[in-house]
């Protein structure tokens, strides 16, 4: 049994009142659906889903392309956040030029009664070339799932509904009641002239609307909906004109939806047809806010948000005077489409259970005599479905990757920490909470039928044998060193034992008063907040090392200080590694005996990592065992892994006479020790890792460090996921290093690190800002050569981190 950190029950007390962010309303409300260009949902596992959709109206091509998950191939010239608070609401500007539509949609939460608040948005569009037609159908949807009830208020017709307003009711247990009501203003202009408008003239002009009734989990399928209920009505009267060999009517006559509601709706859509620019707006009022919301009210407050955005970004994230014109917009931009990719998913997952039936400390997939790759796992795998969980996390990539990733979060809550301390740890304790008892978490947390639809499905197992490199740790120090900053006090007399009464406490105000973000920071909340994920953090640190541990001393030639510090990657197959994130980088073959250098450097730093948590919180039992694990690792680095003719650490591997051998590749996992700042600065191996990094015909480019060697005989060959691309994450740890440990040592090679640091923070801003600037957006990767953008886009998980290097806030 671990020790646990035992309170005083006024610190407790305390801390508990000081924490309660599980509860804050003001993150209750939410962009919950990143999947969608734009869908609004609480952070309950069933309740009330919101959608907006659209397609042209110039012709009927438009209907077959329904715009309403974010899709790589809508082929949309950018669709990007440029403010999103997810305490506040958020403007987002989405440019389509095959519907010659630019449309902006702006969102505003406002606190109050008991059930989560009120909320407005406001759906505008105009031209993108107003010398064109523009004409396009915009639908937007309401869902209930689970227990509760939503229904239309305005009276139903036949042919549409006439008046600017329509109106809905609802409620639920945790919702209470509420009312939606959309309104378009009455400057908007409705299609109504076109082709054989005469005989359409009772349902030209007119809002259009939909209920039906789906099955239990199946409310997400809006589009189907929409895209059926659309073809029943159109489909009848396109064919009388067909047989009567007449042209058809003007696209928004037929393709509407048919004005119809289903005996126990759940699902209900409203649909408005504009030519031109246009505006509406939705409110949703919940009955004990007291909130009447309006056109007025609504752009007062989006015009307070605004000035409070821009003066909050301008106090977190400083930016020099003398910098490019657009670059704090940019700036804004990738930090506010992180912000917007923040989803919260609720669902069942698929686990391979034969893992869960052996101990915990067996490894059956394996034996002396070879390596059972991942496609034999995979075959003996017994896929079971674990019970629902719930998860708030940021996303990678709203279109591709729309779900949790574990070893891209620790970078995506470095950034969020650093705009609202609170919501990064409210994100981090929901990562914690997935910890099972043994340790395990799951790779990519793909939760419901709704995250599997976006994964093919040979992906959607996870195996409990199975790690990603543990980044969260990286959230938990930045939130103590943000602590430590905030606290004038010692630490030692705030976070010890000191008499209760005797504390003060000193946390600096938001940079805007209206709410909180930083009740975390007060030390006696901090304190309690650690204790809280503490013990879920030290399994899952247990379980890393005993399922991931490589082997030492079976093999020959292997001499290593400490006997049990070695470790390799599970599930890897021939070409790929892609537990280690690093998928395609080349490798040796697959082995029993293999250890990977960028593993061990991992559990390195998670060993680090945990120590200043155990400090932090006065296990002195944990810290002392932890730092000598460190400190085993850091000899084992060395000794396992460094090559002394290649100058550079490699991966080592076992040849056919059981000999153990280097396998070298110069790039990103030959860096690993350096990366994660493991290597001292006063270390003989500095200078030859600078010299690699700094080499054109290596790693270095104009646009940031390669993730292989250019010189390498498989630089930019076959899936070239990271065979040489730049990717923005990596970059953010070697300036990270170069920055806060080899520039900031005194020593023979600080001033060649001063150099890099410089010079490759100006590359990779210039190169990432220079690709949004020429396509609207930030990439996956850049490539090695030519530094354009590459792969899924917009990816403003990861690469966002742009904006902490702008700030040089590492």
């Amino acid at each position: 049994m671990r020790r646990t950190v035992l309170l005083t029950a006024a610190i407790s007390l305390q801390g508990v009142l000081a924490l309660n962010v599980t509860d804050d309303a003001s993150l209750f409300w939410g962009t919950y659906r990143p999947n969608l260009y734009f869908g609004l949902k609480p952070r309950l596992p069933l309740s009330l889903l919101t959608g907006l959709a659209w397609f042209g109206l110039n012709d009927y091509n438009g209907y077959r392309e329904i715009r309403h998950s974010c899709e790589q191939g809508d082929g949309l010239a950018g669709y990007t956040w440029t403010e999103h608070d997810l305490r506040q609401g958020g403007i987002q500007v989405l440019k389509d030029p095959k519907n010659n539509l630019e449309l902006t949609t702006e969102l505003l939460k406002f606190p109050g009664g008991e059930h989560g608040g009120s909320w407005a948005a406001r759906i505008k569009g105009r031209p993108m070339d107003p010398s064109h037609p523009s004409k396009n159908s915009l639908i937007f949807s309401v869902a209930i799932e689970g227990l509760g009830s939503l229904g239309m208020d305005t009276a139903a017709t036949t042919d549409g509904l006439e008046s600017a307003e329509t109106t809905f009711s609802g409620s639920s247990i945790d919702l209470g009641d509420f009312q939606i009501r959309f309104v378009h203003s009455e400057s908007s202009q409705m299609v109504e002239e076109g082709q054989l408008s005469q005989e359409f003239r009772d349902r030209i002009g007119k809002t259009h609307y939909v209920g039906r009734s789906l099955p239990a989990g199946t409310t997400w399928m809006t589009k189907d909906m929409i895209y059926k209920a659309i073809l029943e009505f159109a489909m009848p009267i396109a064919t009388k004109y067909q047989e009567q060999q007449k042209s058809l009517p003007e696209p928004a006559f037929l393709l509407a939806l048919p004005d119809d509601i289903t005996s126990g709706s759940n699902i209900y859509a409203i649909q408005k047809q504009f030519e031109g620019e246009f505006t509406f707006d939705i409110f949703y009022e919940s009955a004990s806010g007291g909130h009447r919301l309006d056109a007025s009210v609504f752009e007062k407050e989006l015009k307070s948000f605004k000035d409070s955005f821009d003066h909050r970004f301008e106090h977190a994230f400083p930016i020099s005077p003398s910098s490019p014109p657009g670059l704090v917009a940019f700036s804004k931009a990738i930090t506010s489409n992180l912000l917007g990719g923040i989803g919260y998913f609720y669902g069942d997952s698929i686990v391979d259970a034969s893992a869960l039936d052996r101990d915990a400390d067996e490894d059956d997939d394996e034996d002396q005599d070879g390596f059972v790759d991942d496609a034999q796992i995979k075959r003996n795998a017994r896929a079971a479905v674990a019970p629902p969980r719930g998860l708030l996390t940021a996303t990678p990539s709203r279109p591709f990757f729309p779900r949790g990733f574990y070893w891209d979060e620790g970078f995506h809550l470095l950034h969020i920490g650093a705009w609202d301390n609170d919501l990064s740890l409210e994100i981090l304790k929901s990562w914690i909470d997935l910890i099972d008892e043994n340790g395990w978490v799951g790779r990519e947390q793909i939760l419901g039928a709704e995250a599997r639809s976006k994964v093919p499905e040979e992906f959607q197992m996870q195996f409990p044998t199975y790690a990603n490199p543990p980044t969260l740790t990286m959230a938990v120090t930045a939130f103590i060193e943000r602590v430590k900053h905030s606290s004038p006090d010692p630490l030692a007399d705030q976070l010890g034992f000191a008499d209760p009464a005797q504390m003060t406490f000193t946390v600096p105000p938001s940079a805007d008063a209206s709410f909180d973000t930083d009740r975390l920071l007060d030390p006696v909340a901090a304190r309690e907040y650690l204790v809280s994920i503490y013990p879920a953090l030290r399994r899952h640190y247990d379980w890393f090392r005993r399922t991931q541990r490589g082997q030492i001393k079976q093999w020959t030639g292997r001499s290593a200080r400490a006997r049990n510090e070695g470790y390799r990657w599970r599930g890897r197959s021939e070409e790929h590694v892609l537990t280690s994130g690093l998928d395609d980088y080349p490798r040796a073959s697959s082995h029993i005996g293999e250890l990977h250098l960028d593993l061990i450097s991992w559990v390195g730093f998670f060993s680090r990592t945990m120590r200043e948590i155990a400090e932090f919180l006065g296990e002195s039992d944990d810290e002392q065992e932890l730092r000598q694990i460190e400190a085993d690792i850091m000899m084992n680095i060395d000794d396992l892994h460094w090559n002394e003719k290649e100058q550079m650490y490699c991966d080592a591997s076992v040849d056919d006479d059981d000999e153990s051998f280097h396998v070298c590749h110069r790039g990103y996992v030959s860096l690993f020790p350096f990366l994660l700042e493991l290597l001292p600065a006063s270390s003989s191996h500095l200078k030859p890792i600078l010299d690699m990094i700094s080499d054109p015909e290596q790693l270095w480019s104009p646009y940031g460090i390669r993730s292989l060697s250019k010189s390498h005989p498989l630089f930019g060959t076959n899936e070239n996921y990271w065979r040489g691309p730049i990717w923005i994450q990596m970059n953010f740890l070697a300036l990270r290093a170069l920055h806060k440990t080899y520039a900031a040592t005194p020593g023979p090679h600080q001033e060649q690190a001063k150099r890099i640091y410089d010079e490759l923070r100006r590359n990779v801003i210039d190169n990432v800002f220079k690709e949004y600037e020429r396509t609207g957006y930030v990439w996956e990767q850049y490539d090695a050569i030519t530094g354009e953008g590459r792969r899924s886009h917009p990816f403003t998980g990861w690469t966002s981190l742009v904006t902490l290097i702008i700030s040089e806030k590492y």
